[in-house]
């Protein structure tokens, strides 16, 4: 880390950066660090409070909130998925609870692939990074466009699943959720990271086994990301596995502490 960065890295975590404290806190071991939890496309932090409160039975874990939504709803998009992760690790003090394990789920493993490349370019220690069911960036450049007008981004969720079809029919609800679907899919539409990119960290990929929207195939290739070790957990269930595994995931991600 270099003086600037040092110089312009925030004391504190914004309100928006959202802290569920560890259960371990106050015991007399070493420190584990900390967990921090990136969201899928369109997601608010407290569709993740589930994960993180389990989660943090082995750690602090922080979720973060992407622009366009909830307490950053008029906050301006990011370019790219590139800047996104920018924006987030500049946002907090993460040197001062490092070491640090990333978990991502859909889109989020890729913000959270480019968080570890900013936090190792900056000189904090990243653990691990957990990819759950996301495209490795090798994949992205012949990936189609996603969808950005209201009507595909609302017929994208209800494909995609993972989101109540009631709250989906409630028409002010589902137009902040486009709002904020939109911006993230603009910003992975822009994305364009060189195949053979790769962080130091390990990655550890998780996955459903009959999701529909990304291979096992395409998972594997996550380890073309990475200069340590690569390893894939896969479980019952599609694309959001992950609302039906939250106990069994938090723990896996704790045991590797």
């Amino acid at each position: 880390m270099t003086f600037q960065d040092l110089v312009s890295t925030p004391s504190t975590f914004p309100s928006w950066i959202k802290r569920i404290p560890g259960r371990n806190a106050g015991s007399s071991g070493p420190s584990k660090g900390a967990i921090v939890v990136f969201p899928h496309a369109g997601a608010a932090a407290a569709s993740y409070r589930a994960l993180a409160s389990a989660l943090a039975a082995g750690a602090d874990t922080y979720i973060v909130q992407y622009p366009q939504r909830a307490d950053r709803l008029n906050e301006p998009a990011h370019e790219t998925v590139h800047d996104l992760a920018l924006g987030l690790f500049e946002a907090g003090p993460w040197g001062s609870v490092a070491p640090l394990r990333l978990f991502g789920h859909s889109m989020g493993a890729v913000v959270a692939f480019e968080f570890a490349r900013v936090a190792e370019e900056r000189g904090v220690a990243v653990q691990k990074l957990w990819a759950s069911a996301g495209p490795p960036p090798c994949v992205v450049a012949e990936m189609p466009e996603l969808p950005t007008s209201n009507d595909e981004v609302l017929a994208e969720l209800a494909d995609l699943g993972g989101t109540d079809p009631e709250l989906l029919a409630d028409e002010e609800f589902s137009e902040l959720l486009a709002t904020a679907m939109r911006a993230d899919y603009e910003a992975f539409n822009r994305y364009e990271p060189s195949p053979d990119i790769r962080v130091g960290t390990d990655i550890h990929v998780l996955g459903g086994r009959d999701d529909h929207r990304i291979a096992i195939e395409v998972l594997r290739l996550w380890a073309r990301h990475t200069a340590g070790s690569y390893e894939l957990s896969l479980y019952d269930g599609g694309h959001f596995y992950l609302y039906d595994h939250v106990d069994s995931v938090a723990a896996q991600v704790n045991a590797d502490a």
